[in-house]
């Protein structure tokens, strides 16, 4: 398995010292990325997965690994020709996620997410460390003209609450702009660029790019659209998100505001391509009921975590050859 460099939040939403395991102060971040971090020249691509709920550092870790194993196993060059060549760079953040699987640790993992980017500081260490990673680099140049395949491109890739961390991160660098390095490769006021976002079972209301990230639809560093996938047999953002905020999760039903913004497409097998246009939009709702569907009557979360088939790795490698 490729090994990624694994990074840790606690409960504040602080970093952690890989070497240390104490909180950084706000000062240190960018110290301690340079330490831990070096994106190698033959890196083609670098990928920034966040898991979801109901892990501890172990499962994490492991869920990091299958995800991993999935994309690295899932390539080859006849079937991304705009890839050509794939070597990825990961970086894995962990988070405090662990619960019971039933609404009571639903709504508890929610709510900590919540302080998390809200009174903690997990926004802006992912903000900055999605900026480092931007300046260490190789910047394939500003679109649309000077894209080139030479670059290295930069991915964040998330599963439930992860996802949510993911889209704080790239809305806090259009809103607050933190003491992040680099430059942006289409708009120089903000301090990085990602390439695509792609959230696996998001654990967010239908609404949450209309009500609380309306940034990333128009002026946030993110060139790429954001894709959700979802399924009618993940019970967790059905009837847990439901229960909990009065709504079924975009897990569950999909993203549906601001509506003219939204566009929706199925889950594909891997032998089926995916057409530009399809996914050439700012919010792409992915339909994968057919296949995660697992744990939907035996699992109290439904098949909130199944997604570990080829098609999601079909997905992000597509993404990442859309690209190009």
């Amino acid at each position: 398995m490729t090994r990624p460099v694994i990074l840790d939040l606690d409960e504040r939403g602080d970093l952690l010292d890989p070497g240390t395991g104490r909180p950084v102060p706000a000062a240190g971040v960018r110290q301690v990325l340079a330490r831990w971090l070096l994106v190698p020249e033959t890196a083609t691509d670098i990928v920034v997965f966040t898991h979801g709920w109901n892990n501890t550092r172990r499962t994490a870790e492991r869920s990091a690994g299958r995800f991993i194993d999935l994309v690295e196993s899932g390539f080859h060059a006849d079937r991304y020709p705009e890839l050509a060549h794939w070597s990825a760079y990961y970086v894995v953040v962990r988070w405090p996620s662990m619960s019971n699987p039933f609404l009571t640790g639903y709504r508890r993992i929610r709510d900590r997410a919540h302080a998390m980017t809200t009174e903690g500081r997990a926004a802006d260490v992912l903000a900055q460390l999605l900026g480092y990673l931007n300046t260490e680099r190789r910047l394939p140049g500003s679109p649309p003209a000077l894209r080139n395949a030479a670059g290295q491109y930069l991915h964040c890739v998330g599963h439930s609450f992860g996802g949510r961390f993911l889209a704080e991160a790239i809305q806090v660098a259009a809103d607050r702009r933190p003491p992040v390095l680099g430059w942006n490769l289409g708009d120089p006021r903000y301090p990085y660029t990602v390439d695509t976002l792609l959230v696996f079972q998001m654990a967010a209301a239908p609404d949450v790019f209309a009500c609380r990230f309306e940034r990333i639809l128009h002026n946030a560093p993110i060139n790429g659209p954001v894709v959700l996938t979802h399924s009618r047999a993940d019970r967790a953002t059905g009837l847990w998100h439901r229960l909990a905020e009065g709504t079924a999760g975009i897990g569950h039903v999909g993203a549906s505001a601001p509506s003219q913004y939204v566009a929706w497409t199925a889950l594909r097998e891997i032998t089926a391509a995916y057409e530009r246009g399809e996914l050439d939009q700012r919010i792409v709702n992915i339909d994968a009921s057919h296949r995660y569907r697992r744990g939907r009557w035996w699992n109290p979360a439904g098949a909130h975590s199944d997604i570990w088939y080829p098609e999601s790795a079909h997905l992000v490698l597509t993404l990442a050859g859309l690209a190009r």
